[in-house]
């Protein structure tokens, strides 16, 4: 029992939701943990939104990360409530980021904590609340990451029941152009780009890529948007479209777009390589302990800012639903923050 650390766990979250902390507007809420985490006497550092804090310095054991977010979503349609007013009904505590991140990201403080005032055997610790994580922003954890001391291995806090994601898909977008030649519809003249970016849009909706995960399953691409034509009696002469790809593990972001570009006839421009698919060896230490705390292992099918950290071995778990995230009425459990905090110092203690 963390009697203490549950009652601060949850006092947090409900500070943090009364602040909007949206992408890239992520201050208020980084000056709130600042000023904690200093409160406890714990050397803290900052680099834009983003929040540092060390349980050793100089660290001279090797350094875990203990890694969540604390920017959110702007709040969908549906919201009864204030979604920056928490409210503790039922033991459950709503507001917007409650479950994605809030509470993953308050029990990692208070695990951290826990260490600071309990120094761990083998490991120090660095606790990183990151900004931007909900747009892949620039500013976020990737800024962080060349001013760190090395990492032995990672945790970041995600809402995924308290399973340990040890694989997690990667994301590639594509912008695709297809082009035509423009004629008049009343004619048998021109070159339809709708026509022939269709035949493109039916193979990304029909190939499957050979190499399947047993975690993540197939590479999964979806096209999310369409735009052509300026006028009805004009046959366009340029189609664009998106794709969104979410990679496994066994393909890089490069190798998919090779893939892709052997396959079709538009142009294919990439947003970005840097998003790939995360994993970790079955035999890594901290799959062990999981293994040994009866903690199930999963593949997951949402991206993080696992996906910044390539340099490291890293899991993604946390308490808290991902079907929960991004939706009204968010909420958490305050048995599951509770949960959260035990697990964590539990798998951290076993190693």
């Amino acid at each position: 029992m963390h009697t203490e650390l549950y009652t601060f766990a949850k006092q947090t979250l409900i500070d943090l939701i009364r602040i909007p902390s949206y992408s890239k507007s992520e201050d208020k809420t980084a000056d709130l943990l600042q000023h904690i985490i200093e409160s406890y006497s714990i050397p803290v550092s900052r680099i834009g939104n983003n929040i540092i804090a060390r349980s050793a310095t100089p660290s001279h054991k090797p350094c875990v990360l203990l890694n969540s977010h604390h920017d959110t979503v702007k709040p969908v349609a549906g919201w009864t409530t204030n979604p920056h007013e928490p409210i503790i009904d039922n033991e459950k505590i709503i507001g917007l980021g409650s479950n994605d991140a809030g509470a993953p990201l308050v029990c990692l403080l208070a695990t951290f904590i826990y260490f600071c005032k309990n120094p761990h055997n083998v490991y120090d610790f660095l606790f990183i609340a990151s900004a931007e994580e909900e747009i892949s922003g620039l500013q976020g954890i990737e800024s962080v990451l060349p001013h760190i001391e090395p990492i032995e291995f990672g945790i970041v806090g995600e809402p995924t029941n308290m399973r340990m994601a040890i694989a997690e898909k990667g994301l590639l977008v594509l912008d695709c152009k297809s082009v035509g030649i423009a004629g008049h519809a009343a004619h048998n003249t021109g070159e339809n780009a709708i026509y022939k970016a269709i035949t493109d849009i039916e193979w990304f909706k029909t190939f499957i890529f050979p190499k399947q995960s047993e975690l993540l399953g197939p590479v999964k691409m979806t096209v999310t948007g369409i735009q052509a034509g300026i006028q009805h009696n004009i046959i366009p002469a340029e189609c664009t479209f998106m794709v969104d790809i979410r990679t496994n593990e066994l393909y890089t972001n490069q190798e998919v777009y090779e893939i892709v570009k052997q396959h079709v006839q538009c142009e294919v421009t990439p947003r970005s390589f840097r998003l790939q698919s995360s994993y970790i060896l079955p035999q890594h230490m901290l799959v062990e302990s999981a293994k040994q705390l009866n903690i199930e292992l999963f593949g997951s099918p949402t991206m993080s800012d696992q996906a910044c950290m390539r340099n490291f071995p890293t899991v993604k778990i946390g308490p808290g639903d991902t079907m929960r995230s991004h939706t009204a009425d968010e909420f958490i459990y305050e048995s599951e923050i509770e949960q959260g905090i035990d697990v964590y110092i539990q798998l951290l203690l076993s190693l």
